[in-house]
């Protein structure tokens, strides 16, 4: 498990992160409904020759969750942009997945910020995305925080097995689970499905151009969250380079084929 022992506060929200490593910054960014804990068999492998920072996305893994907060894509670059002010860091290599690529993005496009390099796969960017769940929850959030728990448990797990080509261990079920149970977590899993709101990514997808920085867009062939057509578009429109399609993954590739990622990151790390 990657350790978090740090604390930054924005605009009144606690975020969770930690550094392991030497070198040069490389940023790793989760997505939903995950944490930074996706990154725990990915990040040692570049700590002989990057400071690898990671963190919880406000309102996900140990960062603050509580009613009423803006936990939207809105407020997510936003504390990219303040994490890269605290670390010190300007262009660090950064590694992206899901909402963790569309905060990249709007950070690039929309705050300013610049990378050494981007390695970004099956990430939300291009309308139209959110599966048939999300709407039904979106329409349907009290009905569905009011829920027991057992019932509770039993769709978040069922959840979290469609983002993998491959059955997800029990180690991994219980990594991804943990956040999202209680009286906190629970109604904080279905608060960030409801602000899932696609003005999000439409606002920033009309800035999509060439990167200054060479860009890897990787994408699971299994990927039942976002099929892989989009990553053929989004490397078209971001990238000099074609989209790389990876077999027997899906959307949560960190866990399906965690060695692809580590192989093309260290392409761009060398």
């Amino acid at each position: 498990m990657l350790d978090l022992p740090y604390t930054t506060s924005f605009e009144g929200n606690a975020v969770r992160w930690g550094k392991v490593g030497s070198g040069p910054p490389l940023v790793a960014i989760h997505g939903t409904p995950f944490s930074s804990q996706v990154w725990r068999r990915i990040v040692p492998h570049f700590a002989d020759r990057r400071t690898v920072y990671y963190f919880d996305l406000v309102g996900y893994g140990l960062s603050e969750m509580r009613e009423g907060q803006d936990v939207s894509l809105g407020i997510q670059n936003r504390v990219l942009a303040c994490l890269f002010a605290e670390w010190g860091v300007e262009r660090p290599d950064v590694l992206a997945h899901d909402f963790g690529g569309a905060t990249a993005l709007r950070g690039y496009y929309l705050n300013g910020l610049r990378y050494r390099s981007l390695t970004i796969f099956d990430a939300v960017a291009l309308a139209p995305w959110g599966s048939a769940f999300v709407q039904h929850v979106r329409q349907h959030e009290a009905a569905f925080s009011g829920m027991p728990n057992y019932m509770h448990l039993a769709l978040l797990r069922a959840y979290l097995q469609t983002a993998a080509y491959n059955s997800l261990s029990e180690q991994a079920l219980e990594i991804y689970s943990a956040p999202w149970l209680g009286p906190v977590g629970r109604p904080a899993f279905y608060r960030q499905i409801a602000q899932m709101e696609q003005r999000f990514t439409d606002e920033v997808e009309v800035r999509y151009g060439r990167m200054d920085c060479p860009v890897t867009v990787l994408w699971g062939l299994e990927d039942e969250w976002i099929p892989h057509e989009k990553g053929k578009a989004l490397a078209a429109m971001i990238s000099n380079r074609p989209l790389i399609t990876v077999p027997e993954a899906g959307h949560l590739m960190q866990e399906d084929r965690p060695e692809v990622l580590v192989a093309e990151v260290l392409k761009n790390l060398s």
